[in-house]
């Protein structure tokens, strides 16, 4: 009896302490996260490097590092800058009057009679959409401006937390073969099981990453490019908007090129608009359906409604982390209510 209490009163201090510690990491949440990416997505590459090394861990970590800080990490930071600043750009320009976002609802509307009389009949106030597209437009670049000067201000914030995140992506990429052993001892879950939800975790990492932000930032480098070659304003802008909206499925880089092909032919731009129509469907639309099923392969994808809700739920709960974070937790719960359904369930029903 002694000793089941005892027992008992350990495991309900394990847990508390567990809580504490994961409260405690709760500011570096994003840093801790990111570097446990890293190490999941540059495993590979660093195992590579290790054999090529003669196993020396700390030189092969160290380069992998490096390597994914030359390619991924000061690209994101140089295009993520530029699109701060031509947003700040965007915002005075639309409080100065120099831009009017009514009036290219209002050439649209005048070149597209028939979509007026349509939205007139549906019950739209043209007068009130106009005013809510202006509306809109001001808070996005004003959004856009704030955080800008936001970054500003705290860039040394800023650093200090991506050299946390370097300095444990270190770690996981050295330790994380033995981080996984001992987690395994660790969870009283069964290893046949562990072994699973921790290759799932790995699978679903690489396949959100890769798949939705690989393609996400190929689109909107193409939306990018169309848009300078056409010589729209903004184009840098626009193209790190499309990355962003790719990121969310179904919606995508249309919701940002295919108005501007509409206004383009509405200015009486045919040709501009027609290219652009082209391309991005053509070319833009193509990428998801071809470079998705080759980057993230078939056997992690989950229904297109449940990617939807997932990285919808997680954008709102985590912010930009949420877009993996929320698949992530979905294939979690369907491997869970897998291993339930095998194991505890094994009569199939009628």
């Amino acid at each position: 009896m002694r000793e089941i209490m005892e027992q008992r009163v350990f495991l309900v201090m394990l847990v508390l302490v567990t809580l504490l510690f994961l409260y405690l990491l709760k500011p570096f949440f994003g840093a801790v996260f990111w570097a446990c990416v890293i190490g999941v997505l540059f495993f590979p590459l660093y195992r590579r490097l290790l054999t090529r090394f003669g196993g020396r861990e700390n030189l092969a970590a160290v380069t992998t590092l490096v390597l994914c800080l030359f390619i991924v990490i000061i690209p994101v930071l140089f295009v993520l800058g530029s699109f701060f600043q031509q947003g700040v750009e965007l915002y005075q320009r639309l409080q100065s009057g120099e831009i009017d976002p009514g009036s290219y609802l209002e050439q649209i509307r005048s070149a597209f009679p028939l979509v007026q009389n349509l939205l007139e009949r549906l019950g739209v106030d043209l007068n009130n959409l106009n005013e809510q597209f202006a509306g809109a437009a001001i808070a996005a670049s004003r959004f856009v401006a704030q955080n800008a000067v936001q970054l500003g201000q705290g860039t040394l914030q800023f650093f200090v937390g991506l050299g946390l995140m370097l300095y444990m992506a270190f770690f996981t990429l050295r330790d994380g073969t033995r981080l996984i052993e001992l987690l395994v001892r660790a969870l009283p879950l069964g290893d046949e099981r562990e072994h699973l939800l921790f290759a799932k975790f790995a699978e679903v990492t690489r396949a959100t990453v890769k798949g939705n932000l690989v393609v996400a930032a190929i689109q909107g480098t193409l939306g990018g490019l169309i848009f300078w070659a056409l010589g729209i304003p903004g184009a840098l802008l626009w193209g790190v908007v499309m990355i962003l909206l790719s990121l969310i499925p179904i919606v995508g880089a249309g919701l940002i090129w295919a108005p501007v092909a509409v206004y383009l032919f509405a200015t009486g731009d045919v040709m501009k608009g027609a290219v652009l129509t082209v391309f991005g469907i053509g070319v833009i639309g193509l990428v998801d359906n071809l470079l998705r099923p080759i980057l993230v392969g078939r056997d992690t994808k989950l229904p297109d409604y449940v990617v939807l809700i997932s990285t919808l739920g997680g954008i709102v709960l985590f912010g930009l982390n949420g877009f993996v974070i929320g698949p992530l937790i979905a294939v979690l719960f369907v491997a869970f209510w897998g291993i339930f359904i095998r194991e505890f369930n094994v009569e199939p029903g009628p």
